[in-house]
């Protein structure tokens, strides 16, 4: 008869009661489900709805309490004189009520702490001062928060939450949107880092200008995010909206975002990116493959004859039980925080790039994915990439340039994606611009092709110090289909086509095109590939090894002279 005494209840709100009043301090009201929470259980679910998941804004301090290091925080310019360039009317009592209804200087709070022991600069805007609309005071914390961090090489993380400019400081507060950029222009030629992190809402005139420039840039889920508001430009085009739009997840999909992370996962994803971009990752151990599941595997695997032409070789590297790219992600790397997009239109997901630990060492990793389904092969695309995913490629390469990362490129794909929309968008620019990038990038660069390596679309993540094929994969000049199209004028030569085209892993290393063969088993599958891991390992220590010695320039001009001698 006690069960149920002390259990809380939560009453559900009809439509009707929606008005109800709740008790300040005791209760918040969800703004989403609309029902009533206990305040105590939304702090202790990180400012969640318990029972949506919905999000509530997190005042600037609680934020910064739920990222760093405890007592670690050092507060920057907390006290900052009113400013009032227009001699806007009541402007100053505003902002003194302001004031004293948020307990806050102005609508952003800065300064340093560490995360993960790392010593970051930190920006949290708060929406309880006027919506974190950003003005002179705005502007100048942002601004001097980045510059102390460029003098003193630190990162830094700024929050994003703003209704935009601040319409009391007229030109004065756009004027804060160039100062903030032009002051992590020099932060990011310092080669320092920036992460943005998008909150609900990031608007305007702050969207618009630091918030949309990060080195990696993250968001909450459903944050609403973008340059006009949404009823602005409803009622500017006169048509409705499409569900989701401005949101992350609609950011990521059109390639601006790196990533949405849950407020739950934040500060564990911080400290793994600032360990790969300062200190670096710690230590793992290697573990040994069990020799007991190699038996088991073995017993289960179909029988596969040792290929004896070209085109036996060519249906190898074919199978749709071949491990995939990110199969060999799995296996080689403890962490991978994969990152999206181009930046400029999409985000192509036969191209998949991020982060990842190689036992301590911090590297980029950027990698051509098959799917293993029809379902996933039509978001992959099976495995060829458009404009965009060349374009995403690039801006990962190039980011681990900024960060002196090596780069390992995984080669797997039948070719560029043809098609109208790859040509209008500029498919032979991307694949250009990627070689022409890759050729004096100063950061040691390894490709491997672990499956069929299609013409132009698998050199442009082969311009590398050193590329390798797996014993049965392919790399040709395009399909053995269509070279025997376009030279015998009958694509139904393929077999005789792939023998003179000189396409297998023997022959091309005969000719110097690939540096390396990884011995695999037969067939290759998911639970045969210990084998290639561990030889795939050894030899990356090796290249690894054998790289150390070397500077930049001659990283660079070891790459370039590899395709001279061609």
């Amino acid at each position: 008869m006690f069960r149920n005494m002390f259990k809380k209840t939560y009453a559900k709100i009809e439509p009707e009661s929606e008005k109800i009043d709740i008790p300040e301090g005791l209760w918040k009201k969800c703004r989403i489900c609309k029902e009533p929470i206990f305040a105590e259980d939304v702090k202790s679910n990180l400012y969640t709805c318990p029972k949506c998941g919905g999000y509530f804004r997190v005042h600037a301090y609680r934020r910064i309490e739920m990222l760093v290091d405890d007592g670690s925080f050092i507060e920057w310019n907390k006290t900052m004189p009113i400013s009032n360039p227009l001699d806007f009317p009541d402007y100053e009592i505003k902002l003194e009520e302001e004031r004293q209804k948020s307990k806050l200087n102005e609508a952003v709070v800065t300064g340093e702490a560490t995360i993960g022991n790392i010593r970051t600069a930190i920006a949290v805007c708060d929406a309880r001062f006027m919506m974190s609309s950003m003005g002179r005071v705005v502007g100048e914390k942002i601004t001097a928060a980045v510059e102390k961090a460029t003098k003193e090489k630190m990162p830094i993380i700024i929050y994003s939450c703003s209704g935009g400019a601040r319409m009391q400081e007229g030109m004065i507060s756009l004027m804060q949107m160039a100062k903030t950029s032009a002051a992590l222009k020099k932060h990011h030629e310092a080669g320092q880092l920036f992460i943005s992190f998008l909150t609900d809402p990031t608007m305007g005139g702050v969207s618009a200008s630091f918030a949309m420039l990060g080195d990696i840039i993250l968001a909450e889920p459903k944050a609403l995010i973008g340059f006009a508001g949404p009823r602005v430009i409803a009622q500017t085009i006169g048509t409705k909206l499409p569900e989701g739009f401005q949101s992350a997840e609609f950011l990521l999909e059109h390639g601006f975002i790196d990533a949405i992370v849950e407020r739950s996962e934040q500060r564990s994803v911080l400290k793994k990116i600032l360990r790969a971009h300062t200190s670096g990752f710690k230590k793992v151990e290697r573990q040994e493959s069990q020799d007991e599941n190699t038996e088991k595997a073995a017993e289960k695997r179909p029988k596969v004859k040792a290929p004896k032409t070209a085109w036996d070789s060519v249906l190898l590297s074919r199978r749709p039980d071949r491990p995939t790219a990110k199969d060999y992600i799995d296996r080689l790397f403890s962490f991978f925080f994969e990152l999206h997009g181009d930046r400029l239109s999409g985000d192509d997901g036969a191209i998949v790039g991020g982060i990842a630990n190689y036992y301590g060492k911090p590297v980029m990793v950027v990698a051509q994915q098959k799917g293993k389904s029809i379902k996933e092969n039509k978001i992959r695309n099976f495995g060829m990439p458009n404009p965009s995913g060349y374009r995403k490629a690039l801006r990962l390469m190039k980011h681990a340039q900024k960060f002196n990362m090596p780069i390992i490129c995984i080669v797997d794909t039948p070719g560029a994606f043809c098609g109208i929309e790859a040509e209008e968008k500029g498919q032979a620019e991307a694949i250009a611009r990627a070689l022409f990038e890759m050729s004096d990038m100063t950061v040691p660069i390894l490709s491997v092709v672990i499956g069929e390596g299609g013409s132009g679309g698998a050199l442009a993540l082969a311009v590398a110090n050193e590329v390798w094929m797996l014993e049965h994969s392919i790399y040709s000049i395009l399909s053995p289909e269509g070279f025997a199209s376009i030279l015998y004028k009958d694509a139904k030569k393929n077999k005789e086509a792939a023998e003179v085209m000189k396409i297998t892993s023997k022959e091309l290393l005969g000719l110097g095109v690939i540096d390396r063969v990884i011995k695999e088993e037969l067939p290759l599958t998911v639970d045969t590939m210990d084998v290639v891991i561990e030889e795939m390992v050894s030899n990356i220590d090796d290249f690894f090894d054998k790289i150390a010695s070397k500077s930049k320039e001659e990283i660079a001009e070891d790459r370039y002279n590899r395709f001279r001698k061609f």
